[in-house]
């Protein structure tokens, strides 16, 4: 059952065993909850429903991390259920253990909620339950009574005493039914009561030496608890006067800590009485633990420290002390023990609350954590001052009470600083001042704000071509600082086009390892270098990346053999140079045209003759391929000349094609037959030749010389090498369509121009008529379009006869 009144209504308590009768006062300004429960209450009861109570959702006391502390630190005796609000009990509440005799008994806990800090101070009034019963100090009480005694006599009887306060302790007395001896109850000022023997009939030593009588302690609780105690009467000659303290009070003032053996009062009583009724011994009266704390010298009454003096323990001690006679008679008085603070507590850090790891975009003026400083000393000495290391981008802000937030101050930065040490120094007030730190780890957690950056701006990848596919072209490597998986690095190719074709189809990237493959063999006579767009990605949410150019560059190999332009290859018809009889020494003849796909000195070629008809007769430029005489021409040379040429480039391993030449020496094509059907199989007799060129040179070409060499004659003064120093024109059909000159190393010099011409033989026939042309009066683009006309200038003033005519289509 809970009963809620407010500030101003009257504390009611129902002091029932078993029954809780809970009161608890909401306070307006300070947020207190006042409770009421009977003490030894089992764990787990519930107290009250805090949450209703503090007018607080069920749900917010979980979202808020609610919870209970204490003012002290010291032992939690409640706890909170978050989920229904209900306070509960936690530990055994003993009154007698906290509060002792203290009328009232209040424990105070603190409901603390974060996110924003706030603190409900709860007391909880705990009443007393009847759980202790009256004990009297000894188990036997003996007095000494003269058998003079006059009636009405009265003996003082030891104070029974209980733990418990109110109606639960000691009530009263009752005594065994006897003839001698009747009870008188009593009650001092701090509303304790003690019994009075009281004579009521004279003793007779002789008739009884001894009588004894049961003392019956009772308490008011429910069920009555009681104590008894034996009184042990000797009956002797009279005593009458009784020890007699100097005060009836004893004050002192102790500071804590004071060492043992100190002493703190000495007491004193008097005793009219001579002899053994005059001797008095001192005494402690109480049964409780202050008797541990202080030592009582029975014979000279000094008191002095025997245990440990701690003002947060116990700030004062009250304590009955006796004077007896050798007989038995005594008087008691009160000590009262005064204990003074000392600065002895150093401040103690508690850490309550803390986020941790926080994440490094936490903005500026966050709370991270929530410490709370004890100082357990009082007044001055427990005035705190804290403060925190510089040089951390953190700082306290006092909040209630004793409660300080950690707040950051500043931007946090993990890749700079992962990790913070954070020390927190409480200082106090007093004198000397005591102070003590506590060390605060905070870790920064990681947030996706580094993109990853690679090593270099651009990369550049060599590979020769004709390479295997899969191999390794380069690598490229980024790095991101961030941890975990925002600084995991994830490699993958743009998409793009080379030669219009994706370029995934062309290189390959591992995206764990950045290592470039390349997916085809690359061919350098296609394309010579390409780029490719590489990504670094993280795996961060969301992602971050950065792109980097990364350049192919394919070097040649020696891999294409020269490619003979001219002469023709060898089909179904050849072609032959026609020279004239009358050459001279170092004429141009013909000349070999070749061309290598490849470039550099993979495409530097060199002419050789591996094999003529005549070896001493014509010869080759190693470099240009062109056929000159050596000497001149005479009549006992073979009018077939037939020449094998060799066509090597400068590559390693070195490459090269052949080709045959067909040389025809004769001034006059009538002389020479049908050309189409002059074989140029080696296979076929050297007689069969001569006799077909014999036959063409006879016939043919008698008239075409005579008039060739009227004109070469007449025309000589001019162009003296005309006739023989031209070069041959090959039509762009020859050319391969990926040839490229190169000035120096390729194979045509610009210089020479070329352009053949057919006899009129045959329309297959292959003869050729040397002509020399300049670059300034003749492009080489025209070389191919020139009419039988057009070369009659090149004679000049000569006179044109129509054989010539016919040499030319």
């Amino acid at each position: 059952m809970y009963l809620l009144i407010s500030d101003n209504l009257a504390e009611v308590s129902v002091l029932r065993y078993g029954l809780a009768v809970i009161l608890f006062v909401l306070h307006p300004v300070y947020g207190d909850v006042s409770y009421s429960i009977p003490e030894e209450m089992k764990r787990g009861s519930v107290i009250g429903n805090i949450a209703k109570d503090l007018g607080l959702e069920s749900g917010t006391l979980s979202a808020r991390k609610a919870r209970i502390d204490t003012e002290d630190n010291s032992v939690n005796y409640c706890g909170v259920n978050v989920n229904t609000g209900d306070l509960i009990v936690q530990e055994r509440i003993d009154r007698e253990g906290l509060c002792a005799k203290r009328a009232s008994c209040v424990l105070k806990q603190e409901l603390v909620l974060e996110n924003p800090l706030e603190v409900h101070r709860i007391n909880i009034r705990v009443q007393d339950i009847n759980d202790n019963s009256p004990q009297f100090k000894e188990e036997s009480l003996t007095f000494e009574i003269r058998e003079m005694a006059a009636k009405g006599a009265r003996f003082l009887l030891d104070e029974a005493h209980d733990g418990d306060i109110g109606e639960n302790a000691v009530q009263g007395y009752s005594l065994q039914q006897n003839e001698h001896f009747k009870l008188n109850v009593k009650t001092k000022g701090s509303g304790r009561k003690y019994g009075e023997l009281v004579l009521d009939k004279e003793l007779d030593r002789e008739d009884k030496g001894e009588l004894m009588l049961l003392l019956t302690a009772f308490d008011g609780g429910s069920p009555r608890r009681s104590g008894t105690v034996v009184i042990h009467v000797i009956v002797l000659d009279a005593n009458d006067n009784v020890p007699v303290f100097s005060q009836t009070v004893y004050k002192a003032s102790l500071p804590e800590n004071s060492p043992l053996d100190t002493l703190v009062i000495t007491v004193s009583a008097t005793d009219a009485d001579e002899g053994l009724n005059g001797e008095i011994t001192y005494g402690f009266d109480d049964v409780s633990d202050d008797n541990q704390v202080f030592s009582l010298d029975s014979k000279t009454g000094e008191i002095k420290v025997a245990g440990s003096i701690d003002y947060e323990k116990e700030s004062s001690y009250e304590m009955q002390i006796s004077a007896k006679d050798g007989l038995g008679l005594a008087s008691y008085a009160t000590l009262v023990i005064d204990i003074t603070d000392m600065n002895d507590n150093a401040p103690v850090i508690y850490l309550k609350s803390l986020k941790n790891p926080i994440p490094e975009n936490v903005s500026p003026g966050t709370e991270v954590g929530i410490i709370n400083v004890q100082d357990r000393d009082s007044e001055t000495n427990r005035q705190v001052r804290c403060s925190i290391q510089q040089n951390v981008p953190f700082k306290l802000v006092p909040s209630i009470k004793n409660y300080y937030s950690v707040v950051s101050t500043g931007q946090l930065d993990r890749e700079l600083v992962s990790d913070y040490n954070i020390t927190i120094t409480a200082t106090d007030e007093g004198s000397p001042p005591l102070s003590s730190s506590k060390t605060v780890q905070l870790s920064v957690a990681d947030i996706n704000d580094n993109p990853p950056v690679f090593e270099e701006q651009s990369y550049s990848a060599y590979v020769s071509e004709n390479n295997k596919p899969g191999s390794t072209l380069c690598s490229v490597s980024a790095r991101d600082p961030d941890w975990r998986q925002n600084g995991t690095v994830v490699y993958s190719l743009l998409s793009g086009e080379v030669n219009g074709a994706p370029v995934s189809s062309y290189v390959s990237v591992n995206g764990d390892t950045g290592v470039i493959h390349a997916v085809r063999s690359f061919d350098y006579e296609q394309f010579r270098n390409f780029k490719v767009h590489v990504m670094a990605r993280d795996n961060g949410s969301p992602p971050l990346s950065s792109n980097v150019t990364v350049s192919v560059f394919i070097s040649d190999v020696n891999d294409n053999s020269p490619q003979i332009l001219y002469p023709a290859p060898e089909g179904n018809s050849f072609m032959t140079e026609l020279v004239p009889k009358a050459a001279h020494g170092g004429s141009l003849v013909s000349k070999v045209i070749a061309v290598d796909a490849d470039s550099g000195q993979n495409a530097w070629l060199s002419y050789h003759i591996v094999k003529s008809t005549d070896p001493g007769l014509f010869t080759i430029g190693v470099h240009s391929g062109e056929i000159r005489t050596q000497r001149d021409i005479s009549e006992s040379d073979s009018m077939k000349q037939n020449l094998i040429v060799s066509v090597k480039d400068n590559g390693q391993p070195s490459l090269s094609a052949t080709c045959s030449m067909y040389l025809l020496i004769s001034d006059n094509l009538a002389e020479v037959p049908e050309l189409k059907d002059i074989s140029y199989d080696e296979k076929n007799s050297k007689l069969t030749s001569y006799l077909i060129i014999a036959l063409v040179c006879v016939s043919t070409f008698f008239l075409t010389f005579i008039i060739i060499i009227m004109g070469v004659k007449f025309c000589r003064r001019r162009k003296p090498r005309l006739l023989f120093d031209g070069a041959v024109a090959i039509p762009s059909a020859y050319l391969p369509p990926n040839y490229a000159d190169v000035d120096g190393t390729g194979t045509l010099r610009s210089a020479y121009n070329y352009d053949a011409y057919l006899t009129t033989g045959s329309r297959t026939s292959d003869f050729k008529f040397v002509s020399s042309y300049n670059d300034n009066t003749l492009p080489a683009d025209q070389t191919l379009r020139k009419s039988p006309s057009d070369f009659a200038d090149v004679f000049g003033d000569c006179d044109e006869s129509p054989e010539v005519g016919t040499y030319f289509k």
